[in-house]
């Protein structure tokens, strides 16, 4: 079976959320007191202490601009959590944001950038979290049209990660 890479936010692109997120805010960052959020920069929770920021992100539309797409409707924009300053970026393998019992949905998307469906996924056991995200991904990219998957939150739909045609 195929291990899909679970991709973080482009440096280039969190360099340009810092400043201005894709809503057109300022970057407001603040000391994050409990540790936990989830950041898309790296792929891993925050710490205890860190400095970190909010920011809107439509990594749709920014894949679309990148491959000449036509999302249309599908456009859309949400929060994410990032380091305020630059940060090292991913440094594991395998799924991040997954435990056993939580509930992920897969969103598959076309060439075109419209939505082609999706599946829910309630993540097993801890020994076998990365499997069932990789075969859930396998099912999705069995369909030929399918050209992006991304990985979402149930509980707010927040985006995770992106995973590309291998």
């Amino acid at each position: 079976m195929t291990t899909y890479t679970a991709r973080a936010v482009e440096p280039t692109v969190l360099k340009e959320l810092r400043d201005r997120d894709d809503a057109g805010r300022p970057l407001a960052p603040f000391t994050d007191e409990e540790g936990g959020a989830p950041l898309r920069c790296c792929l891993r929770r925050s710490r205890t202490g860190e400095r970190i920021a909010l920011v809107s992100y439509a990594p749709l539309r920014r894949w679309a601009a990148a491959t000449g797409a036509d999302p249309g409707a599908y456009d859309e924009q949400g929060p994410v959590f990032v380091h305020a300053e630059e940060c090292a970026g991913p440094g594991g393998d395998g799924h991040p944001f997954v435990r056993p019992g939580v509930l992920r949905v897969l969103r598959r998307y076309s060439a075109e950038g419209h939505i082609l469906g999706g599946r829910l996924l309630e993540v097993p056991h801890a020994g076998a979290a990365d499997g069932a995200v990789d075969e859930a991904l396998a099912e999705a990219f069995a369909d030929p049209a399918v050209a992006l998957v991304h990985v979402r939150a149930v509980e707010y739909g927040c985006f995770h990660y992106e995973v590309r045609r291998p």
